[in-house]
């Protein structure tokens, strides 16, 4: 959201680019419920931020998503079908996850996604191209390249550095403006 917020107030000047970073980029099919609960706390932090999106510790008795390639997949396949497309996927893959503690790797889950989108049920398919997984992984080789090793991370085009974690509104902005300013 913060993200989005600034792409308009930077309109014409800043524009998001969505890629795909795996935290777990192989499958973990046995993870450990109590675990993943624990390290879900962790998400009380950004989710006390005045802007943040909604965030709830894991609460249901659905499994953790064993891996984070068919989430990517799914976004990657519905910005094939436009950008509208992709954003209403995206923030369902959020949500979902985030809000509603959904296994967002569960093949179930996707296509309930997929569907509410409203998106076409015959191009869900579209996930499997071989072409889509490679865009995956390519996204994901460039951050390791430059560093990343977590989520969000924000680079700017060209840029050789990411700004890592969810960072306050205040700290983007800056950042995007001391970067414009010096690229006039």
């Amino acid at each position: 959201m913060r993200l989005r917020r600034l792409e308009l107030e930077f309109e014409g000047t800043v524009r998001v680019e969505w890629k795909s970073f795996l935290l777990r980029p192989n499958p973990q099919p046995d993870r450990d419920l109590d675990q993943f609960r624990e390290y879900t706390r962790s998400w009380a932090r950004p989710a006390a931020d005045s802007d943040a999106g909604t965030f709830r510790e894991w609460s249901t008795d659905a499994g953790p998503p064993s891996h984070s390639i068919p989430p990517h997949l799914v976004a990657k396949a519905a910005a094939t079908l436009g950008e509208d497309a992709f954003q209403s996927v995206h923030d369902r893959l959020l949500h979902a996850y985030f809000a509603e503690n959904r296994d967002i790797s569960a093949d179930e889950t996707l296509r309930a996604i997929w569907r509410d989108a409203g998106l076409p049920d015959e191009s869900f398919a579209r996930r499997e191209d071989p072409a889509l997984l490679r865009s995956v992984i390519d996204d994901h080789d460039e951050a390791v390249a430059l560093g990343v090793n977590g989520v969000p991370a924000v680079r700017l085009e060209d840029g050789d550095a990411a700004v890592l974690g969810a960072q306050p509104l205040e700290v983007y902005r800056r950042w995007f403006a001391r970067s414009i300013a010096a690229r006039r």
